[in-house]
């Protein structure tokens, strides 16, 4: 075992008691040999962010590695950082916080590569068309992340006319052709190759009656409750199906690496320890 400096992690977010991360990002503490390696998980609001983002930069010899954020913190830290990276602000979405080595604070988004990954892992390396279901941070993050993968039209599907002229506004700056439309036909997304669910639990329940007959491949992003009546259905009619713990595990073990400075990353380590962990549930 490799002895290392005490060193800390953590996930924060609102509500966080059902984040997996932890059980991940310690796996891989273990997978890599490093000792004196801790990661936690704190339940932080929007309001709360400050304070905690002021405990980073005031207490050095807490010896903070970084953070990972979730709902609704993904936005909402980014004027709290020093620098942000082009991935991240391109979507103005910042799922990691690296403590630099002069204590300033790095913002990143391994959200983008984290799908991009998983779904190469899956087979998925291009589509002709794809859908997204929501308009979110992770929404954003999908978009971009087909901006490499979608060689024709992206549908985003999305309640209110706010949500539809951001999403719109995402496409122009990321180079991504958009087509927005509204909630109620979001049955027909499901007719695409490619369909990307970045909504709450529950949101897209109405739509597993709707799955078609020969499916494509749908990526739902939540890992609690799982599967979601959508991922059930799609599975029950042969099509392929990724969930939050696959974009969990890859977007995880980059920042393990962004934080730890290992690579590579523990992957298969940290994918059995988020099965375990929900497993135990």
């Amino acid at each position: 075992m490799t002895t290392t400096p005490q060193r800390r992690a953590a996930v924060l977010g609102s509500p966080i008691a059902h984040s997996l991360s932890p059980a991940l990002h310690r796996a891989a503490y273990t997978a890599l040999g490093l000792t004196g390696w801790s990661y936690g998980r704190h339940e932080v609001d929007e309001a709360a962010l400050p304070a905690f983002i002021d405990r980073l930069r005031t207490e050095p010899a807490a010896g903070w590695a970084g953070l990972s954020l979730t709902m609704p913190l993904k936005r909402a830290v980014i004027p709290l950082l020093d620098r942000v990276g082009a991935p991240a602000a391109a979507v103005q979405a910042v799922n990691t916080v690296v403590v630099a080595a002069d204590g300033t604070l790095d913002g990143t988004n391994t959200d983008i590569p984290g799908l991009v990954n998983a779904l190469r892992d899956s087979g998925v390396t291009r589509v002709p068309s794809a859908a997204v279901l929501g308009a979110g941070a992770t929404a954003s993050s999908a978009l971009a992340a087909l901006a490499g993968l979608c060689d024709g039209d992206v549908t985003i599907y999305v309640r209110g006319p706010a949500r539809a002229a951001e999403m719109r506004a995402w496409g122009e700056r990321l180079g991504v052709p958009v087509v927005v439309a509204p909630w109620e036909r979001a049955a027909r997304a499901l007719d695409a190759p490619l369909v990307i669910a970045t909504t709450p639990a529950g949101a897209t329940d109405a739509l597993a009656a709707a799955v078609p007959a020969a499916p494509g491949t749908l990526f739902d992003v939540l890992y609690e409750p799982w599967p979601t009546a959508l991922a059930a259905a799609w599975a029950a009619r042969g099509g392929a199906v990724l969930g939050g713990l696959d974009l969990l595990v890859h977007q995880a073990v980059l920042q393990v690496e962004l934080m730890t400075g290992r690579v590579p990353g523990p992957l298969a380590a940290m994918r059995a320890a988020g099965l375990a962990a929900s497993a135990a549930r």
